[in-house]
């Protein structure tokens, strides 16, 4: 991690001395007999531990609030055989210093960096676009200077998958390179607009959610959600790109349908096969995702705990074991004949 933070919640002791800066999970005032008293949590990356302020000092503290980043000096002490951070001083950050923070130090981010990913999709765009205006549209948004700088950092959602810094770019990437295999297998699909209609389903999160270190729901993401919001924003890079008014319209519609039904808030049904391809490929790509994180250090032959979203306990089956390759006249490895799954390059 930087040298700009020292100490991580992860490492935190009984007995520490700490001086650093956390986001603040959880802030509620109580009281006690002996006067009010905030009770917090702080988080950063590696985890989050709980602390206190005490009266009196308590009184110097009017409004703490879930999200702020503070600046907190104090000493970790033990409460029902947890780190406990005994609060001595605390500064909430200004905007600008909050605006200058890392991060991927106070939350969970992507496993890839987020200029690979970027860099990435917009090669694969190059690749697949053949078509000026759909090539046009789409490197103008990867390009757009409102656009990439949240991109870089949005996650994809605030709980349920990909919830972390890079995640709505993670997702992207993931669901744009799934369009391709599928368009390579229905041949009959609109490859282009399938792509473009990848590139852009969830765009609109990067104003429906906050992509500080609490991730929430914005006041336009509450009253309009990320599919009106982007559908908003969209029709002035179609207009600059000159794309036609039935493939916008399209696109459009690709955007409109991809949660696939009404009772998942789709304001329309997938009515193209395009549209129904990209609604597989989302869904696919997130409960998988779902399902990975649910595994996350489980052993092969064990059980997840139960997964709420899902409604179900998840196994991590055991693994098939690695093939013996087979000789001349045998039929050949699999990848010999054929496209394989793992070695597809868009």
């Amino acid at each position: 991690m930087s040298a700009s933070k020292k100490f991580f919640v992860e490492n935190l002791s009984p007995g520490d001395e700490v001086a650093d800066i956390f986001i603040l999970s959880a802030a509620r005032l109580s009281q006690s007999k002996n006067g009010p008293y905030w009770l917090l949590e702080f988080k950063d990356a590696t985890g989050s531990v709980p602390g206190k302020i005490w009266s009196p000092q308590s009184r110097n503290y009017q409004d703490l609030a879930p999200g702020a980043a503070v600046w907190a000096r104090g000493r970790i002490g033990s409460w029902r055989d947890r780190p406990d951070f005994v609060v001595e001083e605390l500064r909430v950050l200004d905007e600008a210093e909050q605006q200058a923070l890392d991060l991927t130090l106070f939350m969970p981010a992507s496993k890839r960096k987020p200029e690979e990913m970027l860099q990435e999709l917009t090669d694969l765009a190059r690749k697949n676009l053949h078509h000026a205006p759909w090539r046009k549209l789409i490197l103008a948004l990867l390009a757009d200077g409102d656009i990439v700088p949240a991109l870089r950092i949005a996650p994809a959602a605030k709980s349920l998958h990909h919830a972390y810094a890079g995640g709505l770019l993670e997702h992207t990437l993931s669901v744009a390179r799934f369009c391709l295999r599928i368009a390579d297998h229905y041949t009959d699909l609109d490859r282009q607009a399938l792509f473009a209609g990848a590139v852009c389903h969830d765009l609109g999160k990067l104003w429906e959610l906050s992509s500080g270190p609490a991730v929430n729901y914005t006041t336009p993401g509450r009253l309009i959600g990320h599919i009106g919001l982007f559908t908003d924003r969209l029709g002035a890079f179609v207009r600059k790109a000159g794309l036609e008014e039935g493939l916008a319209q399209h696109l459009e519609h690709m955007i409109l349908s991809h949660h696939g039904s009404y009772e998942f808030g789709s304001p329309r049904l997938p009515a193209t096969a395009e549209a129904l391809a990209l609604h597989c490929a989302d869904m696919l790509d997130a409960k998988l995702k779902q399902v990975e994180d649910a595994l996350a250090g489980v052993e092969e032959g064990g059980w997840s705990e139960y997964n709420t979203a899902m409604e179900r306990f998840l196994y991590r089956a055991p693994t098939t074991p690695a093939a013996v390759p087979r000789g001349p006249g045998r039929g050949g490895r699999p990848e010999e004949k054929g496209l394989s799954l793992f070695n597809f390059q868009g």
